[in-house]
């Protein structure tokens, strides 16, 4: 049956909302099937605010995307992000009662488990427990300690935490417009599936992914997640100052931004001027290239910076942890003139512009490989591992039906920290009627 391999991404973000449907083709690489995107409405510094336009506006992507390719969409991996996002740093270990037999994935899980039950503020809730490395019997910086000898098994982990009712919204949201919840992620996890390479992952490299509400940071080195972070600007405010800037209107100030907006003022001449057409009647405005980019280029620099201080959080500046490979940018933000020249001036690192073609079969359309599409292209590529795993251990009993098989069923639990999330949202929601 050609359905079961295909996953539907659902990028709920500040600017726009789009649905990605997606299989893998018979080289393992990711194919779109069809795509929709409609303007967001209900949605603000990546956190829904208005719950019926958010539902209108998911349901028109869904049906564009369905318009294309013919599929009915019923369950959707959708990304998370928005202000409310913090990380943490935690350890913890478990005593195994069983020293003689070696350490495998239930214990990991017992583990992993163990964070969960952590106390959080109140109204938060875990996203993500990742492991970041384990010491087994206090011997350190062990990367898999599956199939180890040790009585005690410790490691240290980034957690992710996020506001309930926010996740709780994003789960009704879907679940009114019709559809079912498979899997929730957080969007800089997603986008760095689709943007970065596994080098890249292994050498420390820093996604940024600029939004329109957000602007969304993932940490890497050694090949393991070290830090995220989600900062609450993005493209939408750099439109807000050139509105405010020039007395113009929305409208015009994004398509200025778009077609002329620069990072760097020193670009314009001092005589390049855009004349935009006056509102209903009044004379036309007068706009001068080289203040745009003025303004434009002060807000970056803001974003950047926050930005910047969050990847010296994390440790760049030790020699241990520095990222060799650099920042990728992603994201619709990462399209402005001279962006990358700016972020190398600022932090001193390689900079280069992160398209989705990482995993993108060879025939993909163009369109779908602009870092726009990042974060859908992510969460489908998301949807499609979390059904390979189910299928996986769905199998596993009917190979031979002997007693033993019971045995073989724990890696149903390491379907991941985010199921039991989206099973209790899903609860919440059915039990909420």
């Amino acid at each position: 049956m050609e359905t079961q391999n295909i996953a539907v991404g659902l990028d709920i973000g500040t600017t726009k909302i789009v649905a990605m449907i997606g299989q893998k083709n018979q080289y393992g690489k990711l194919e779109t099937i069809g795509v929709g995107k409609s303007k967001s409405m209900g949605v603000h510094r990546g956190v829904v605010n208005n719950i019926t336009q958010t539902i209108q506006s998911i349901q028109n992507a869904v049906s564009e995307a369905e318009a294309t390719s013919d599929i009915k969409i019923d369950g959707v991996t959708v990304g998370i992000a928005g202000q409310h996002i913090r990380s943490l740093q935690h350890s913890d270990y478990i005593t195994r009662p069983n020293a003689e037999q070696v350490i495998n994935e239930e214990d990991i899980d017992r583990l992993i488990n163990q964070v969960h039950k952590l106390v959080m503020l109140p109204g938060e809730e875990i996203i993500h427990v990742l492991p970041q490395d384990f010491k087994v019997d206090g011997q350190a910086e062990i990367k898999e300690p599956i199939g180890m000898y040790g009585e005690r098994l410790e490691a240290n982990f980034h957690v992710v935490v996020g506001q309930v009712s926010s996740i709780r919204n994003i789960g009704r949201c879907i679940q009114t417009a019709g559809l079912s919840l498979e899997g929730i992620t957080l969007e800089p996890l997603a986008s760095a599936k689709a943007v970065l390479s596994q080098e890249e992952k292994e050498a420390g490299v820093a996604l940024i992914d600029i939004g329109g509400g957000t602007t969304d940071l993932a940490v890497f080195k050694d090949g393991i997640i070290r830090h995220t972070a989600v900062i609450p600007f993005g493209g939408n405010v750099i439109t807000e100052d050139i509105k405010e800037g020039c007395s113009i209107i929305e409208k015009q100030a994004e398509l200025l931004k778009i077609k002329f907006g620069s990072a760097w003022p020193g670009e314009n001449r001092d005589n390049e001027i855009v004349s935009i057409p006056g509102l209903r009647g009044r004379d036309p405005k007068e706009i001068s290239l080289k203040n745009l980019s003025k303004i434009i280029h002060a807000r970056v620099v803001e974003i950047i910076e926050q930005v910047y201080v969050e990847i010296k959080n994390y440790g760049h500046e030790e020699q241990k942890k520095k990222l060799i490979a650099g920042i990728v940018l992603t994201g619709g933000g990462s399209q402005l003139n001279h962006l990358k020249q700016l972020v190398e001036y600022i932090t001193g690192m390689d900079t280069r512009v992160g398209y989705p073609n990482e995993h993108l079969a060879g025939d993909s359309d163009g369109d779908i490989t602009s870092p726009l599409y990042a974060t859908a292209v992510g969460l489908v590529l998301d949807g499609l591992e979390r059904q390979e795993k189910k299928v996986v251990v769905e199998q596993v009993p009917t190979e031979e039906e002997t007693p033993e098989t019971p045995v073989e069923k724990p890696p149903v639990q390491t379907k991941g920290f985010l199921e039991k999330l989206t099973e209790r949202v899903k609860d919440f929601l059915e039990n909420a009627e």
